[in-house]
């Protein structure tokens, strides 16, 4: 049986920056002692929700290497090293494992996407070259290509591949991909709304935008499914959905990143193809931050 990364909520961090587009490591700082506190139970960095798609290689490292330190082993943290070039994404899995990442998020190859078998190729190709677990990283939305529950069998052979972080949305497939391989096969859930059907699925837990925000609760929504409260996981899944669709208004990370700006976590920067959130959606957002109790700050008290 294959040891777990993690159980329960990891936080897919943003990336602050600052107005020039530099990464604002003061912002990031808070945002970890943030989720630290607050007891989130694993942390992803570099991953969508960070905007690792305008970063540097030299940037991304950077950004491994101050969150392991500032997390200092409290919880375990996964760096994404994918990309759409298989040797790049094997170098950055070796760099992340120099810099003591527990784990590597590997999205699927986007743009020239892949075959089936080109995926087995693929990620055979960098779990061959680490020795760190991993976990796949479907999201076909975002790439153009899905994997097929066949594939994750066949994948799920290499000792290092653990899992998948499933961001397909499809509930039947995941429930086959489960059927299929097994307890030796980790899913955890890419959608926060999808978290608590996922996890009754047999998932571990979930890889969260909402997290950045509200990561107690996400925590607390996973702890109490696996302690066998399942009343109150489902309380909590019902009580968080408006806030989880609200994080995709728009394009992630620009909702989470308002919704930081907001809390005074960090100023609300992207770097460009990405955006400021528009006025009114920003209204309406803070109007269902304060009615879930979330601090926002006065205009004026704003990074």
């Amino acid at each position: 049986m294959k040891h777990e990364i993690f159980k329960g909520s990891a936080v897919a961090l943003a990336t602050p920056m600052d107005e020039t587009g530099a990464v604002d490591y003061d912002g990031l700082e808070r945002l970890i002692e943030f989720q630290l506190d607050q007891g989130i139970d694993a942390v992803l960095v570099n991953g969508t929700t960070g905007e690792s798609a305008t970063l540097s290689d030299r940037e991304k490292l950077e950004a491994m290497s101050f969150v392991i330190d500032r997390v200092g082993g409290k919880v375990p943290v996964l760096a994404g090293t994918g990309c759409n070039h298989t040797a790049h994404a094997m170098e950055l899995s070796r760099e992340a494992e120099k810099l003591g990442a527990d784990g590597l998020l590997v999205v699927t190859p986007y743009y020239n996407k892949a075959s089936q078998a080109g995926l087995v190729r693929h990620y055979w190709s960098i779990a061959d070259c680490v020795s760190l677990p991993i976990l796949l990283y479907n999201v076909p939305t975002r790439t153009g290509v899905d994997i097929a529950p066949e594939t994750y069998l066949r994948l799920k052979e290499h000792p290092n591949i653990l899992g998948v972080k499933e961001a397909g949305g499809n509930l039947s497939k995941i429930a086959k991909t489960a059927a299929l391989c097994g307890e030796d096969f980790h899913i955890y859930s890419g959608n926060d709304d999808q978290t608590l059907a996922i996890m009754a699925l047999g998932g571990k837990g979930v890889i969260s935008v909402l997290a950045n925000v509200m990561p107690g609760e996400m925590s607390r929504m996973c702890r109490a499914f696996f302690a066998g409260d399942l009343k109150e996981s489902r309380r909590l899944q019902l009580e968080l959905l408006e806030l989880m669709q609200a994080m995709f208004w728009d394009v992630n990370p620009i909702p989470v990143k308002a919704a930081l700006s907001l809390m005074g976590m960090c100023g609300e920067y992207y770097r460009l193809p990405m955006t400021p959130m528009d006025g009114e959606k920003k209204e309406r957002l803070e109007v269902l931050m304060r009615k879930h109790g979330i601090t926002v700050r006065k205009a004026k008290e704003q990074m």
